[in-house]
């Protein structure tokens, strides 16, 4: 009897592959990119967000960060075989093959994009921008010198969508928002960087952990700090209580301990730092949640 030309269990071995390719095993990405959308989400509705817009945005993001990971590695796919940290991805060991890694991330930004359609037009209108971001970021590794700051961009569009979603307006906070969420971005993405920086060296990528050279630890605590001030004049200016400010001088202390994780520049260490700041957004977003349900003035 002839063997069967379809095979449902050889596409289940795929299965592991595709999951790492979009890096669905490793959240982190996704909860970087989250917990900005939150914050905006949060101050935006006053403490009181719709929770059906909650649930989009929650999904909308996992989805498009996958998409923009299978999109990266496609853009990278000739140059993370030399890197020690990435040679084993799927599209670097020919797992998975580049046609059909861009067909994946296309039918994942598709359904980004479906998982959007009950916003409101507003908000629709900025997933323009924000998918073009996302799709071209991986790009501007071969020319920009800091690309970690259009990845800032990127990472902080769902701010104003939030923004949109909500309030159908994208007022000056949401953009204060923006701004500071640009600078934790750099912050943090110039630590995941410099575990990189000698293979990039090498490959001659750009990034700002070799931009800034031996200041690299330098910037990126002036980068924390900036972040810092300005969440500081947000929530001065949207009239937060003690317990928002008490977060972020728990923020502050976080920031103090990523000084002394980076400042040998040792690999371990960098990344660790990196994987550290999921708490720093964690609690933003506690402070940011508690201090609208307690407000408790100064």
């Amino acid at each position: 009897m002839p063997t069967p030309y379809f095979k449902p269990q050889r596409w289940s071995a795929y299965i592991p592959a595709y999951i790492r390719l979009a890096r669905m095993d490793k959240p982190i990405g996704t909860l970087l990119l989250l917990w900005p959308t939150l914050w905006g989400l949060w101050i935006a509705a006053q403490g009181r967000p719709d929770w059906s817009l909650l649930l989009i945005f929650c999904l909308g993001t996992w989805l498009m960060r996958s998409s923009g990971c299978v999109m990266n590695d496609w853009a990278d796919r000739d140059f993370d075989g030399h890197v020690e940290r990435t040679q084993n991805r799927p599209l670097a060991t020919g797992e998975i093959k580049p046609k059909a890694a861009l067909y994946f991330a296309a039918a994942l930004a598709l359904l980004a994009l479906l998982v959007a359609l009950p916003l409101n037009h507003l908000a629709l209108l900025l997933t323009i921008p924000a998918v073009f971001l996302a799709g071209s970021y991986p790009f501007t590794k071969r020319f920009l010198a800091i690309p970690q700051a259009y990845l800032g961009i990127a990472f902080s569009f769902g701010i104003p969508m939030a923004f949109a979603a909500q309030t159908g307006s994208v007022p000056l906070i949401a953009w204060a928002l923006v701004a500071a969420n640009l600078l934790w971005t750099v912050a943090y993405d110039t630590e995941y960087a410099m575990v990189d920086k000698p293979d990039d060296l090498k490959i001659g990528i750009k990034t700002s952990a070799i931009t800034f050279g031996r200041f690299d630890v330098a910037a990126v605590m002036l980068c924390f700090g900036a972040f810092v001030l300005c969440m500081l004049g947000i929530g001065y200016a949207t009239g937060r209580g003690l317990i928002y400010f008490a977060g972020l001088a728990l923020v502050m202390l976080a920031v103090i301990d990523q000084y002394r994780r980076i400042r040998g520049r040792q690999r371990d260490a960098c990344f660790a730092a990196f994987l550290a700041n999921n708490r720093i957004g964690a609690l933003i977003f506690a402070a940011l949640v508690l201090d609208y349900a307690w407000p408790i003035a100064l």
